[in-house]
């Protein structure tokens, strides 16, 4: 349980690194005082869109990540709304097929959890890629302005050294090539 709400925080910290402008960032301690001191603003959508691990399969739903990640943001009364688009056993090709349809609500923040299920079903590591790419492509074509997270996925060894390396490799590559904050597995 401990590193469970570890790994929450730990994620919180870097999806919200993110939310930043190149402009110097504000220290945690102040970003209530600020947002206090601002005129009162339409929260932005961030979007978790992955599989069972954002789902919260075998949790109760109040200890999905992304519903602990919500119960900090708003005990910071942070302007955010947090979406939990996680689907129990969803590949990256479902995902593709699946983006859009999310996407007819503003998305601010865009937390990309996918791929483990291709991982574990032997899915060429090219083709996880490239459709993870295509989500990315889509969600920074219809809100340019998005914040972008990666989180890193892995399989396990049984899948052979090679596919292994090769798989745990895309999720930091993705987040380089496309300026992703990454939240390392």
């Amino acid at each position: 349980m401990l590193n469970k709400k570890l790994y929450c925080i730990l994620f919180l910290f870097a999806l919200l690194s993110g939310c930043g402008n190149n402009q110097n960032q504000k220290s945690a301690g102040n970003i209530k005082d600020t947002i206090s001191q601002t005129k009162p603003r339409q929260a932005k959508n961030i979007l978790f869109f992955g599989n069972s691990l954002t789902a919260g399969l075998g949790v109760e739903p109040e200890e999905a990540f992304p519903a602990i990640i919500k119960n900090k943001i708003d005990s910071l009364n942070l302007p955010y709304n947090v979406i939990n688009a996680g689907l129990s056993g969803e590949t990256s090709a479902a995902g593709k097929a699946r983006i859009n349809w999310l996407l007819k609500q503003r998305v601010d923040v865009f937390v990309l959890e996918l791929g483990a299920n291709d991982g574990l079903r032997g899915i060429p590591v090219e083709e996880t890629s490239k459709n993870l790419q295509n989500i990315i492509n889509q969600v920074k074509g219809k809100y340019p302005d998005v914040k972008l997270v990666m989180a890193g996925m892995e399989v396990p060894p049984n899948m052979g050294k090679k596919y292994t390396t090769e798989f745990n490799l895309i999720f930091r590559q993705l987040a380089e090539k496309n300026d992703m904050a990454l939240v390392p597995f």
